[in-house]
């Protein structure tokens, strides 16, 4: 297997099979695509110039350092060269002020919170998927790999450029409120306001329905591929990152207010902690299934009924009806005009149009000339 690195981001290093065992250090979450297997296990030129000079001080000192400590040592040079490099070495390529290369690549780049997510997707535009089939992979890893973030059932949003129609396509895949969840429903509850959390917060979750819409209207994939990777690490595991065991270990006291969620997400009654490996069968049994049956698997089959299950035991109001009737809505995008770029955002019930009017008024000051930098004006 080729070892040289697809994506040259310093720090980059992704798993494959002729990794070594703890070589899954990961400084980014940008993969780029090539033709060649992605593998960061790399010993780049700063690194072994740094270990023939650990060479050349044994040979003339007579003392010997530990193969381990070497590691360290030339790791730690190179960290110290590379910060050095970053905030002293301007770039020529653009104003910018960090020292970590942009990521160039012939076959298209994921970039995502989670470098196994980016590597999902990475995986699909190397067999032959498109950038919508990319996506759909990446939404559904960063599903598994963050859980407390949007997954499976939450919802989605996509605005979808076809270069041979010359148009863009929207796609409100955002899930209504059970019909049941009206104001009369919670005031009679004693709630005054809408709730943020708890069974009450819960709609109907619309990212199934709109990974569906988009690989049927825009994929070369079927969408079982699509979510092959996300199936299989929520199968094997994977090591839980820092960010996630922070996030996790922050929400016991909440999930020990449910016995499923207990059982799911609290192995061993306790958070994950880093680097521990959280697996997670019944997600890949879901995922699975709308895999293999299509979005109807989750929303009018097995799926379904353990998500209703689920609402009758905690008092919700969701009911099967509001399940099976959800279809995602495709949508016309807003946009205006920031000096010579045209945006593109989603119409509401989304917060696009917000981010248009304030570009609108961004537009108004003279950011750039005299006493108007970035930074020093605080728009």
């Amino acid at each position: 297997m080729n070892a040289e690195p697809v994506c040259d981001a310093k720090g980059l290093h992704v798993n494959c099979d002729a990794c070594p065992a703890g070589s899954s250090t990961v400084e980014c979450g940008v993969v780029a695509s090539s033709s060649l297997p992605i593998c960061g296990v790399v010993l780049r030129a700063q690194e072994l110039r740094i270990c023939a000079l650990i060479h050349f001080v044994e040979e003339k000192t007579g003392k010997f350092m530990p193969t381990s400590n070497k590691v360290v040592v030339a790791f730690g040079v190179v960290s110290f060269l590379l910060v050095l490099a970053g905030t002293r070495v301007p770039s020529q390529a653009q104003d910018r002020s960090q020292g970590r290369s942009m990521v160039v690549s012939r076959g298209g780049i994921v970039a995502s919170e989670s470098p196994l997510a980016s590597q999902a997707g990475v995986r699909i535009l190397e067999s032959g998927g498109n950038a919508v089939d990319a996506a759909i992979a990446t939404n559904a890893m960063m599903g598994v790999v963050e859980p407390m973030m949007n997954g499976i059932g939450g919802d989605l949003f996509a605005i979808v450029y076809d270069a041979k129609a010359n148009k863009l396509y929207g796609l409100n895949a955002s899930g209504w409120a059970p019909k049941g969840l009206t104001i009369a429903y919670l005031e009679k509850q004693g709630i005054k306001s809408m709730p943020q959390r708890g069974i009450n917060s819960v709609t109907v979750p619309g990212a199934v329905d709109g990974w569906q819409k988009l690989a049927d209207k825009f994929g070369r994939k079927k969408l079982g591929d699509d979510l092959a990777s996300a199936i299989r690490t929520a199968r094997d595991g994977f090591p839980i990152p820092e960010w996630d065991a922070l996030y996790w270990a922050g929400e016991v006291d909440y999930l020990h207010g449910d016995e499923a969620a207990t059982a799911t997400y609290l192995p061993n009654d306790r958070p994950p902690k880093l680097g521990e490996i959280f697996r997670n069968p019944e997600l890949a049994d879901s995922l699975q299934a709308v895999a293999t049956h299509g979005r109807d698997a989750f929303y009018k089959g097995e799926i379904a009924t353990k998500v209703i299950e689920g609402m009758k035991r905690h008092n919700g109001s969701m009911t099967a009806q509001d399940l099976a009737e959800y279809s995602a809505e495709w949508v016309e995008p807003l946009s205006t005009t920031y000096r010579d770029w045209t945006v593109y955002e989603l119409p509401p019930n989304g917060q696009g149009m917000a981010v248009l009017e304030m570009l609108n008024i961004m537009e108004k000051f003279p950011l750039g000339e005299k006493d108007w930098e970035i930074g020093r004006a605080h728009v």
